[in-house]
C-alpha cells in the first residue's frame, strides 16, 4: 500500500517551501506521484472511532468539491483512514501518510488525528471555488508540538465580538494547531458572560455609552473604516445610543462544544481584584470604598478585607467552574490600585489580625485564597505575573506579560511554577504592526536563558494577547493578528529557525487567508521608505508583495481608492510632495496607507570640529514627558555612548535621554536611517528632521532619507520612556543596502 522509498526532507531545519506547510511538521520525508481526493473517495473508520474528526474533515473536502465522502469502516484503496496508533504517546502528536493509493492519519486519539487533519488541509488546493476533485502529494510526516501551550487570546470586554467571530476565530487557530483560546471576559469597560446570580452584571454592565477608546476609534475612521463602531453591537435604550453586548451562557456552551470538537480549550478569565469597575458600578458593596472610580493609573478594586467580597466571587466562579470544562481559569491579578485597600479601616484590622504587612501581601492573600477555591473545584488557577508579588504558592500558573520585568518569568520558574510567556514585546498584537513584526514573533525565544534544564521545563509554551481598546471591528481584529499569528504557531509547534522558508511559506498561505475571507495586514511594501530626499529627481517603484495587488495613488492629500489614479508604472519625481498609496487585493483586502513624503534637498555641508572624540554625548532626565521634544531641565547624569543605547543607568520608571555629536559619514550620498522607538523619538542631523517617532506607543520603526556630504555631521536624538519598557534601535542603508546598525566609528563628539 505505500511505498517503499522516501526522498528525505532533512527533518525540519530544512523545510521545504514546496510544501506550504505552517506550522513545518518535525519529520517529512517526500515521494513521487499523489493522491486524488474525489466523488468515489471514501473516509475509513475502526469501530466507530473518530466519528467527529471524520465529520470535520468531510467539511473541509465538502467545501472543496461541494460532495461529501462515505463514511465506513471498510478498509479499501482510494480512501483516507483514520486510525489508533499504539506507539504514539503524545496525545497531539500524528502520522500522516500520503500514497498513491490511499491516506492514513494515525494517532493515539481525536486530538492528534485532527492535528493530521488541519495538516491535510493544509495541503489541499488554497482556491475558494469548487473543483471535482483535487490531488495531494506523495508524503510521509510524523510529528508532533514543541510546546504544550499554544494559545491566543481575545480581548472582548474593550470591544465586543460576535459568537460567529468566536467560531470563525477557533477555525483559524485549528488551522495553525493552536490548543488554547483566552478570552479575557470582564474588565472595567464592559461584563461580557452571564452570571445568573448577579443579573445587573450584563442587564446594566455590558453596556455603556462611547468612552475615550470608542473616540479614538471613530476619529481613526475617518481614514480607516475598520476603525468604525460596529454597528451590530450598538443599541438605543432610554433614548441613549448604547455600545455593548454579552454571551448569555447558553451561547457560551455552544461555543466551547464547538471548541472542543476542534480539540482546543477555551480558557476565561474573570479579572479581579482590579479591572472590575463594571461589576463595582452595578453592585458597590465590592469595593472597600462602597464604588469604582479612576485612579492614577487605574481603577478602584474589590475589596479582599471583606467576607462579602469573596462570597461574590465564589458564586461568579461556581458558574464559570459549572460552564467552563477547562481545567484552567484565569483571575488576572494585574494592575491593582491599592490605595483604597491602604485606607479602609476594614482592611487595616484584617491586616493586624493575619500579620500582613504591606497591600501588595493583601493582595497574595486575596489570590491564595481563591487559588485554594479553585483547587476545592478542581481548577487550576492562572494570573498575570503581578501574583508573584509579595509570594504565591507553586501550584498557580502564572502568565508573564511585562517586558520591563524580565526576571519575572525566571523567578516564577524557579520556584516550580509553570509559566506561559506573553511578553509585551513582541506577543502584544495589540501593538501596531510594523516590518519588522513577523521577524520579532518567529525569533521570540519563549525560554529565558538564565534557566537550567530543569527549570526550563516549567516554562509550558507562549500566547500572543489581542487587547481591543482600539480594534472595535472583527476586520481590524484580524488585520492585527493575521499573518503575525504564523509565526507565532510555527516558533511552538515546530520550534525551529529557518525564517526564510517560513516566508516563502507565508507566501503561499496569504492566498489561502485570502480565500477564506480573513482581512488579513497586507505585506509591507519592499524598499519604501516614508520621508523621502533626492537632489534632483527620484523615482517611486513599487514592488508588488502580492500578485494580483493594485496599487492607486493621490497627490491632492484625498485619501486613495478604487477610483484613484492607478499606478501601473514607476513615477518620476522632480519637486517636493505628498503621496498617499494603497493596494487592493482581488478580493478587495486593503493594505496600509503608505503616506510618502519627498522633499528635494541639498547636500548638507560637513561642520567643522576640532579635537572629536568617539562615542555620542548623551543626557539623562529621570522624569516623565509626553513627547521627546518636551524634555527639558537640567539633566541628571551625562554618559558618553558608543552606540545609540540606553545607558544601563537610566533605571527611572519614566526618563528622557538626548543624545548628541556628530555622525562621521563616510562618503556623500542620500542616507536612510531607521529609528525603533517605545516610547518616542526625534531623529536630527545636520539640523534636519529625518525621523519623527513621536508619541506614546510600542516598539515601532520608522524612517527618512537626508542628503549628506562626506564629512562630520551634527546628530541629534531625544528619546522619551514612559513607563512600561523601552526600546530604542538606530540602523541606516544607502545606495538601496541592507539596514545595519550604525557603526560606533562614525560617532562622535
Amino acid at each position: 500500500m505505500f511505498l517503499t522509498s522516501w526522498s528525505a526532507d532533512l527533518h525540519a531545519q530544512q523545510p521545504d517551501a514546496k510544501l506550504p506547510l505552517i506550522p513545518y511538521p518535525q519529520e517529512v520525508q517526500t515521494g513521487t506521484g499523489s493522491f486524488k481526493v474525489s466523488g468515489s473517495t471514501t473516509i475509513s473508520l475502526t469501530a466507530g472511532k473518530f466519528a467527529n474528526e471524520a465529520a470535520l474533515l468531510n467539511n473541509l473536502i465538502l467545501q472543496k468539491t461541494d460532495k461529501s465522502l462515505k463514511v465506513t469502516s471498510a478498509s479499501t484503496t482510494n480512501t483516507i483512514k483514520l486510525v489508533t496508533d499504539a506507539a504514539i504517546t503524545n496525545p497531539e502528536a500524528y502520522s500522516l501518510t500520503i500514497t498513491r493509493q490511499a491516506i492514513v492519519i494515525a494517532a493515539k486519539d481525536g486530538t492528534g488525528i485532527f492535528r493530521g487533519i488541519e495538516t491535510l488541509r493544509q495541503l489541499m488546493p488554497f482556491g475558494s471555488a469548487p473543483v471535482a476533485s483535487f490531488s495531494l502529494p506523495v508524503v510521509k510526516i510524523s510529528d508532533k508540538p514543541a510546546y504544550e501551550w499554544r494559545g491566543m487570546h481575545l480581548d472582548v470586554s474593550r470591544h465586543f465580538f460576535s459568537i460567529a467571530y468566536l467560531k470563525r476565530y477557533l477555525d483559524l487557530l485549528a488551522l495553525y494547531k493552536f490548543n488554547k483560546l483566552h478570552l479575557h471576559l470582564t474588565d472595567d469597560q464592559g461584563w461580557r458572560i452571564e452570571i445568573k446570580k448577579y443579573p445587573k452584571l450584563t442587564q446594566l454592565g455590558a453596556w455603556r455609552t462611547f468612552n475615550n477608546q470608542d473616540s479614538v476609534c471613530i476619529e481613526k475612521s475617518k481614514n480607516n473604516p475598520d476603525f468604525a463602531i460596529d454597528p451590530q453591537h450598538i443599541i438605543v435604550k432610554n433614548g441613549k445610543k448604547l455600545y455593548g453586548g454579552f454571551y448569555t451562557q447558553a451561547q457560551m456552551k455552544d461555543v466551547i462544544a464547538y471548541a472542543a470538537k476542534r480539540h482546543i480549550d477555551i480558557i476565561p478569565e474573570i479579572d479581579m481584584p482590579g479591572h472590575m469597575m463594571a461589576a463595582i458600578n452595578n453592585y458597590p458593596f465590592l469595593s472597600c470604598a462602597g464604588g469604582s472610580k479612576w485612579g492614577e493609573l487605574f481603577t478602584t478594586p474589590i475589596c479582599p478585607c471583606n467576607e462579602s467580597t469573596f462570597e461574590f466571587a465564589q458564586n461568579v466562579f461556581d458558574e464559570i467552574f459549572a460552564l467552563f470544562p477547562s481545567k484552567y481559569i484565569h483571575i488576572g491579578g494585574d494592575e491593582v490600585d491599592r490605595t483604597s485597600w491602604g485606607e479602609s479601616e476594614t482592611c487595616k484590622a484584617l491586616m493586624a489580625k493575619e500579620g500582613i504587612k504591606t497591600t501588595a501581601e493583601l493582595q497574595s492573600y486575596f489570590i491564595n485564597r481563591m487559588e485554594k477555591y479553585f483547587n476545592k473545584h478542581g481548577k487550576k488557577l492562572i494570573g498575570w505575573d503581578e501574583i508573584l508579588e509579595d509570594g504565591i504558592s507553586p501550584t498557580a500558573m502564572v502568565m508573564y506579560w511585562r517586558s520591563w520585568v524580565p526576571n519575572a518569568p525566571i523567578k516564577a520558574a524557579k520556584n516550580g511554577n509553570k509559566v506561559i510567556m506573553t511578553p509585551g514585546n513582541p506577543l502584544y498584537f495589540d501593538n501596531e504592526p510594523d516590518q519588522n513584526s513577523i521577524y520579532n514573533v518567529y525569533h521570540f525565544n519563549p525560554v529565558p536563558s538564565q534557566l537550567n534544564a530543569q527549570e526550563a521545563q516549567n516554562i509550558i509554551g507562549a500566547q500572543a494577547n489581542t487587547w481591543s481598546e482600539r480594534i472595535p471591528t472583527e476586520n481590524r481584529a484580524d488585520y492585527m493578528i493575521f499573518p503575525r499569528i504564523t509565526a507565532l504557531a510555527e516558533r511552538l509547534w515546530t520550534n525551529t529557525q529557518d525564517y526564510d522558508s517560513y516566508l516563502a511559506r507565508l507566501d503561499k498561505h496569504y492566498s489561502l487567508l485570502e480565500a477564506l475571507k480573513v482581512n488579513f495586514r497586507v505585506p509591507d511594501f519592499p524598499g519604501l521608505v516614508q520621508n523621502n530626499v533626492f537632489t534632483e529627481s527620484t523615482t517611486l517603484d513599487v514592488k508588488k508583495p502580492l500578485p494580483g495587488l493594485k496599487l492607486y495613488y493621490t497627490l491632492d492629500g484625498s485619501l486613495p481608492n478604487q477610483k484613484s489614479t492607478q499606478l501601473t508604472a514607476p513615477l518620476n519625481i522632480n519637486r517636493t510632495q505628498h503621496i498617499r498609496l494603497l493596494g487592493i487585493t482581488p478580493s478587495g483586502i486593503r493594505s496600509d496607507v503608505y503616506e510618502l513624503n519627498y522633499d528635494k534637498q541639498t547636500l548638507a555641508e560637513p561642520a567643522t570640529a576640532n579635537n572629536v572624540a568617539a562615542g555620542l554625548n548623551c543626557s539623562y532626565y529621570p522624569a516623565f514627558f509626553k513627547k521627546s521634544s518636551l524634555i527639558t531641565g537640567t539633566p541628571a547624569a551625562q554618559y558618553v555612548v558608543n552606540s545609540v543605547i540606553v545607558p544601563a543607568e537610566a533605571t527611572a520608571p519614566s526618563f528622557g535621554l538626548k543624545y548628541s555629536g556628530y555622525l562621521d559619514v563616510p562618503s556623500t550620498g542620500i542616507y536612510t536611517f531607521y529609528l525603533t522607538c517605545d516610547d518616542g523619538g526625534i531623529l536630527k542631523i545636520a539640523g534636519r528632521t529625518v525621523v519623527d517617532n513621536e508619541g506614546m506607543h510600542s516598539a515601532i520603526e520608522k524612517d527618512g532619507q537626508v542628503a549628506l556630504k562626506q564629512g562630520l555631521q551634527p546628530i541629534a536624538l531625544d528619546f522619551i520612556e514612559g513607563g512600561g519598557g523601552f526600546a530604542l534601535k538606530l540602523k541606516y542603508s544607502k545606495d538601496g543596502s541592507a539596514p545595519a546598525d550604525v557603526p560606533s566609528s562614525w560617532l562622535k563628539h
